[in-house]
């Protein structure tokens, strides 16, 4: 294929093969294999008080509202999570489906912070804990 400028909304029904260069602004819905230069910015989610801790977006808000119990779904291979409290109403104790090296993560007070990375083999791991607890 040669080299295409297009203007305007672009929708493709069997995919797209090839390169692109410049700015994509928008949401890319679908998978993107190759390499990727320059800056990726998730989205932020929130999740408030018990129950399952979104993994569609690239950092969660967590605000606790008592004793919470948090789940984690398994993720998609190299998936990378991040997770802050930003508000305090208690410890919410997050428990991943599959994980490796840990059982639970417990977020005490404001700024804990944890760094998950999710692999098929290994199911979601710690890159990087700032003041959470670990069983």
């Amino acid at each position: 294929m040669g080299s295409t400028t297009f203007s305007g909304p672009v929708t493709s029904t069997n995919g797209f093969i090839g390169n692109v260069t410049g700015n994509v602004t928008g949401a890319i819905t679908g998978n993107v294999t190759g390499d990727l230069t320059g800056r990726v910015i998730g989205t932020v989610g929130t999740r408030s008080g018990a129950g399952a801790v979104p993994i569609t977006s690239g950092t969660v808000r967590l605000t606790t509202t008592g004793t919470d119990a948090l789940t984690l779904a398994n993720g998609a291979n190299g998936q990378i999570l991040t997770i802050i409290m930003v508000v305090d109403g208690g410890e919410g104790t997050l428990t991943p489906t599959t994980k490796t090296g840990y059982n639970t993560i417990a977020f005490n007070d404001v700024g804990d912070t944890i760094v998950l990375q999710y692999l098929t083999t290994l199911g979601w791991m710690i890159v990087s804990n700032y003041g959470c607890t670990l069983a």
